[in-house]
């Protein structure tokens, strides 16, 4: 594959992930676009209004609202105009699938080459993932997935691998609108152009769950220790080791919160062998314990 999907716990974490599903596909691509409504589901035993992950990519385009998603404990009030885009491996839940109106593009990892991965910020998670666009980008964003969906269905005026070939380029024409937005704020393109930020986020994002140590991203990305410092205050206003930790808390928030497991499973799960340390560095962070976290959700 060219493209790849993030390193995180699937089905063995005890939270549902569901594949992309290239048998409901017009033509088998690794390619949907169409109506959003209640029939739409990733699978045919998948509760979509309960929390799950998908390892595909999904973009919404509201024609209606409001609509409440939740996507890694935010939740997220999208209107007629707005885009949601959901990355692979984020957690999330629909509210009722009968109120979201519009349309919804869902894209299996592998679809799109390397460099147009890099080029549209497909593993962006620094991103929020609502995006507002002004009246004339709207109107750019609409027009271009209209085309893509009409190439998409038309699948009989070019054998398929020319479909293929065409649904990857008009598909990359709406990812590169999207990208843009999603990039339009100083902050966000600051964040794209900072290249040492960015291979320290992928490292961490790759590797947090085994690997807590800032001095070890930086003598694996070939940069020193003060480099990497500056390089991560600048693109996010905090240390690279609260960044690493910031990524731990969520992972452990999510199988707190979305499983069953024991907290000494949770705890090694990003990376504390011993529960009574997963518990100190969890309480550290959000000032309770895991127990009481989990508590408070259920």
């Amino acid at each position: 594959m060219a493209d790849r999907t993030p390193n995180g716990a699937g089905d063995g974490d005890g939270i549902r992930t569901f594949p992309f599903p290239v048998d409901l596909s017009v033509g088998g691509v690794g390619l949907q676009v169409g109506p959003m409504g209640a029939e739409r589901r990733w699978h045919a035993d998948a509760p979509l209004e309960r929390v799950h992950r998908i390892d595909f990519h999904v973009v919404m385009l509201f024609t209606g609202g409001p609509v409440r998603h939740m996507i890694d404990f935010a939740e997220y009030e999208a209107h007629a105009g707005d885009l949601l885009w959901i990355r692979p491996g984020q957690v999330h839940r629909f509210s009722r699938t009968s109120e979201y109106r519009g349309s919804v593009l869902t894209m299996q990892p592998g679809f799109l080459p390397r460099a147009t991965v890099e080029a549209t910020g497909l593993y962006r998670y620094d991103l929020p993932p609502l995006l507002r666009p002004d009246a004339p980008h709207l109107a750019a964003l609409r027009a271009s997935l209209a085309h893509l969906r009409r190439e998409y269905e038309d699948t009989a005026t070019l054998p398929p691998s020319l479909h293929a070939s065409v649904l990857r380029h008009s598909l990359t024409a709406f990812l590169l609108r999207l990208a843009h937005l999603a990039a339009s704020s100083a902050e966000a393109a600051r964040r794209q152009a900072d290249t040492t930020f960015t291979l320290f986020r992928d490292a961490v994002e790759k590797d947090f769950a085994a690997n807590h140590s800032v001095s070890a991203y930086a003598d694996a990305l070939g940069y020193s220790r003060r480099t990497l410092v500056r390089a991560v205050r600048a693109a996010t206003g905090e240390t690279p080791k609260g960044f690493i930790d910031k990524r731990v808390v969520l992972e452990a928030k999510r199988l707190l919160a979305h499983t069953d497991l024991p907290i000494g499973r949770v705890g090694a799960a990003v990376g504390f062998p011993d529960a009574a340390n997963f518990s100190k560095f969890f309480h550290l962070h959000t000032g309770r314990t895991p127990v009481a976290f989990r508590a408070e959700l259920r």
